[in-house]
């Protein structure tokens, strides 16, 4: 899978409105090659905190976005 840059950085601003604190940790989507196809994730410049409750959730929102905004 390739990523389309446009729209994933939509998508990542779409996460950031819901979450801003995040864009301090430097986020970008990328695409994890799996066994069969891919995953698409978020890789940080700088980790969040272990265990803090709104990444999970900040990420979903960013890769939502990306999936409803790229073509299938």
């Amino acid at each position: 899978m390739e990523i389309v840059p446009e729209l994933a950085a939509q998508a990542m601003r779409a996460g950031l409105d819901k979450y801003p604190r995040f864009d301090a940790f430097g986020p970008r989507l990328v695409a994890r090659a799996l066994y069969r196809g891919s995953a698409l994730m978020l890789e940080y410049t700088t980790q969040p905190p272990p265990g803090d409750p709104d990444a999970w959730e900040f990420q979903n929102a960013v890769v939502k976005a990306y999936k409803s905004l790229a073509p299938a």
